[in-house]
């Protein structure tokens, strides 16, 4: 069946005339009875019946009806979607993992805002890891932490090193630290590690954790307390204020960009990124 043999039946069951529906199709009548003919061929079924003088719809025509309507919509909104669509512009974004409930919802919106058609690719591992993945061409564009003292990528936040806990953790001063910390390569493991020794506090590692997802389970069932950016801290930890703790550092947190010939993101729109999330967050 034909869409245009089907735009014309429709067209005759609207009107209930051969020549308004040769009129609204813009045909000659003796060509919209060809068609009409080339249906019920088709359907191989009559699809119209006389009544007196007038011509109606058949049992089979008032069927053909329902799905003939279904049939045009369904092909008149795929044709509109493939002629008005283009190519999305791919974009693979790296973020490490306990930066994925703070920073990262933010930076998504922030690209769908600048590039209408975006194809979003995120990775989530360590900064490390990710920034290895940037240099071999497969990622285009990763938030990542740096030193205060660098000046490496965009900068998007500052957060300062917490110790938390659960709010039912009993936290004392003497005991032996249960502990959830992220893999050595984070700056907040060895921060946390060698202030320990330095200060000589006892100390057990309950679990040295690549995801920060690991370190909250662990601390909110009260097996430990964790050392984390306060920025990743969840509502439903706690602070630790003991200055007894040796302190943690504060990381930037920034976007870098790949500099391979096809990445689909400029520096001009990285920087615009950057801006406008610094900006947000001083309101």
């Amino acid at each position: 069946m034909e869409i245009d043999a089907l735009r014309t039946f429709l067209a005759f069951v609207d009107t209930g005339s051969f020549t308004r529906a040769a009129q609204q199709v813009c045909r000659t009548q003796s060509a919209v009875s060809m068609q009409m003919k080339k249906l019920e061929s088709d359907v191989a079924t009559p699809l119209f019946v006389k009544q007196g003088r007038q011509l109606v719809l058949s049992h089979a025509g008032i069927q053909l009806a329902s799905y003939a309507k279904q049939l045009i919509t369904l092909h008149d909104e795929a044709h509109k979607q493939l002629k008005t669509s283009v190519d999305l512009v791919r974009i693979r974004l790296g973020c490490p993992d306990d930066y994925a409930q703070s920073i990262l919802p933010r930076i998504t919106q922030l690209l769908h805002q600048l590039i209408e058609q975006l194809d979003l690719q995120i990775t989530c591992a360590s900064t490390l890891e990710l920034k290895k993945q940037l240099d071999q061409g497969l990622l285009d564009l990763i938030i990542a932490t740096r030193s205060p003292s660098s000046e490496e990528g965009y900068f998007l936040h500052a957060s300062t090193g917490v110790w938390v806990k659960s709010e039912l953790f009993n936290y004392r001063q003497e005991m032996t630290l249960p502990l959830a910390i992220f893999m050595r390569d984070c700056k907040f493991h060895q921060a946390a590690i060698e202030g320990l020794l330095k200060t000589e506090r006892q100390f057990k590692v309950v679990g040295c954790c690549s995801s920060l997802s690991a370190i909250e389970g662990l601390v909110k069932n009260h097996l430990a307390i964790g050392a984390m950016a306060e920025i990743s801290k969840a509502e439903s930890l706690i602070i630790i204020d003991d200055p007894t703790l040796p302190a943690l550092p504060s990381v930037d947190l920034v976007l870098l960009l790949a500099n391979h010939t096809h990445n689909p993101i400029s520096q001009t729109m990285v920087k615009k990124l950057a801006e406008q999330f610094v900006n947000e967050g001083k309101h």
